[in-house]
């Protein structure tokens, strides 16, 4: 098995160095978290974290993956998660991935080693799925993205519309007379099902459908969904297109990083640029300016999830495929363009 030392030396960073890429410190580089995870993904490396959890736990209890660290929304998903296992006298490890992680090249590791009787998926990689997911025989669902198209019979998913979503977010902004609007989060990917992807063709379809110009080039920033790459990401767009008068992040993460962002750049939000976010997690709700969103409902993902997995456990059945609705929660962070 691969271990930190051989990422160290593969990567040609220190052991110190690719210990904070890995437990996700912020004090790295860009250029060395990019190059270690590369890495890591290349190897198929399991952090001693996770590996040590499964020599400790070979019973067949149900494995939960997050996608993700730092991501207040999929924090609150686990938690509804965890609270209805417990409910239903469920065991469950959880096992955090970076964004970058093959979830599925994980997965199939673990049903070697530690034979569970489950799996759910909190967010994932749509390519990773359709590429390796039938080497995974065990019942399993997948929690904030679709499957529907996937054909997989042991693979079920709950999700929001995030097509109908990104339209209803650029939807509100174009309401509020918005026509310079920049959008932020998530990466180019191949599969067009991909959650990003979705809100993304929504957002850009109210646009085109509105006659407002769009420079994907310019006013598209890509990042991961992280406070402090929000920040980063608005802090761009600010340079790319100073007029810009409305941003939509992809999620509440990267929309709370972008609030703190055009703070340190001199503007308020609302009276000089209006945000909107996407996943509706309360702490929103208690900021000094309290951020409009598309409200994913948390706990009819975590219940239905949870109950289509244990019952497809006692009683084998196909695979369903449900989308939950969302609420456009309409709050202090949008007004109207000057």
């Amino acid at each position: 098995m691969t271990t930190i030392k051989d990422i160290a030396r593969i990567s040609g960073y220190s052991i110190g160095t690719v210990s904070r890429v890995i437990n996700n410190h912020p004090d790295v580089s860009e250029k060395a978290r990019l190059k270690i995870m590369e890495v890591v993904e290349k190897e198929n490396f399991l952090p001693n974290a996770n590996a040590k959890l499964l020599k400790q736990n070979k019973s067949t209890s149900i494995v939960i993956f997050v996608k993700g660290f730092n991501n207040f929304f999929l924090d609150s998903v686990l938690e509804k998660i965890q609270k209805k296992l417990k409910e239903n006298k469920e065991e469950a490890n959880v096992i955090f991935l970076d964004e970058s992680n093959n979830e599925i090249d994980d997965a199939i590791h673990i049903c070697q080693m530690n034979n569970p009787k489950g799996l759910i998926f909190i967010g994932g990689n749509l390519e990773y799925f359709r590429k390796n997911f039938d080497k995974i025989e065990v019942p399993s669902v997948l929690v904030c993205a679709t499957a529907s198209d996937l054909g997989f019979e042991n693979l079920s998913s709950f999700a929001t519309d995030d097509y109908a979503g990104g339209r209803a977010a650029m939807e509100l902004l174009v309401n509020h007379n918005h026509k310079h609007v920049g959008i932020l989060g998530g990466f180019e990917s191949k599969e067009k099902e991909q959650v990003s992807s979705l809100r993304l063709k929504g957002a850009l379809d109210i646009l085109q459908e509105n006659h407002i110009s769009f420079s994907y080039k310019k006013q598209y920033i890509q990042c991961r969904m992280t406070m402090e790459n929000g920040k980063k990401a608005v802090q761009q767009l600010m340079e790319n297109c100073p007029d810009t008068t409305a941003v939509f992040a992809m999620s509440d993460t990267v929309a709370i990083g972008a609030v703190r962002g055009l703070y340190e750049l001199g503007y308020k939000v609302r009276d000089d640029i209006s945000v909107i976010g996407f996943d509706g997690i309360e702490i929103t709700r208690y900021m000094s300016t309290r951020i409009a969103t598309i409200s994913q409902d948390i706990h009819a993902l975590a219940e239905k999830s949870v109950e289509d997995l244990l019952m497809r456990i006692h009683y084998p059945r196909k695979a369903v495929h449900e989308i939950v609705p969302f609420t456009i929660i309409e709050e202090e962070s949008v007004g109207f363009a000057k």
